[in-house]
């Protein structure tokens, strides 16, 4: 019966960052992620709101947890949280599964204090945010910190660019996606050739971060090269 009230304990430790990591979730994903029953979670939902968690009920939708309730041992600034997020895809690359498995508890966890405004901008990046297997390549780069933010904040972003042939242009950009193979690769709609474009970020030899901002997207990552590329 002890190991049995561990593993509760431990699956409502683990349901409670579930619920401070996402806006909502659903007795349906929760019952497949801790393999258990809809009824088990229910219950676990009942013992938490006895325990003065403040959960949520939404019909028809899921739980989510009243705003502002927080477990806050540690604050990010949004940079350091789109950092994070970087960090993250090379672990999720490496070979050892224990190391991902740990590291993906670890950053559900620092993502579960963040702000519901920053975790909706850290979860838009983890989408528009590609890495390949080359890791040990040279990146030199010194854009990435402020195109993430123009990238998760939908801000225009003004950059004098050098193409492969070495001619020198202005644009102004909306960054959409980030992609790492030899290099760095910002996915941007480019407002003078009026497309996607792609942009080595090591080629952008000046870059502005204005204030206006722009529309989003409104697609994944996955939908854009089905309809790009």
């Amino acid at each position: 019966m002890e190991g049995d009230d561990v593993k509760r304990i431990s699956r409502l430790t683990a349901l409670l960052t579930q619920l401070q990591t996402k806006r909502m979730v659903t007795a349906a994903s929760l019952s497949e992620k801790f393999g258990v029953s809809k009824r088990t979670i229910y219950r676990d939902i009942k013992a938490l709101e006895k325990a003065g968690v403040p959960v949520l009920t939404e019909e028809g939708k899921g739980y989510t947890l009243m705003e502002g309730y927080r477990i806050p041992p540690v604050m990010f600034t949004e940079k350091q949280a789109n950092a994070l997020i970087l960090a993250e895809q090379l672990v999720l690359r490496n070979k050892d599964a224990s190391l991902v498995q740990d590291y993906a508890e670890a950053i559900a966890k620092i993502k579960s204090i963040l702000r519901y405004t920053i975790q909706d901008k850290v979860n838009l990046l983890a989408d528009r945010t590609q890495y390949d297997e080359a890791l040990y390549q040279e990146r030199s780069s010194s854009n990435l910190s402020d195109l993430q933010n123009a990238l998760t904040n939908y801000q225009l972003v003004k950059i004098q660019y050098t193409n492969k042939e070495g001619s020198s242009s202005e644009r102004v950009i909306e960054p959409f996606a980030l992609l790492s193979a030899e290099n760095w690769y910002l996915i941007a709609w480019c407002r003078l050739r009026q497309e996607f474009r792609f942009f080595r970020t090591d080629r952008i030899q000046k870059m502005e971060v204005l204030s206006e901002n722009f529309k989003p997207h409104n697609l994944t990552l996955q939908e854009y090269f089905d309809q790009y590329q």
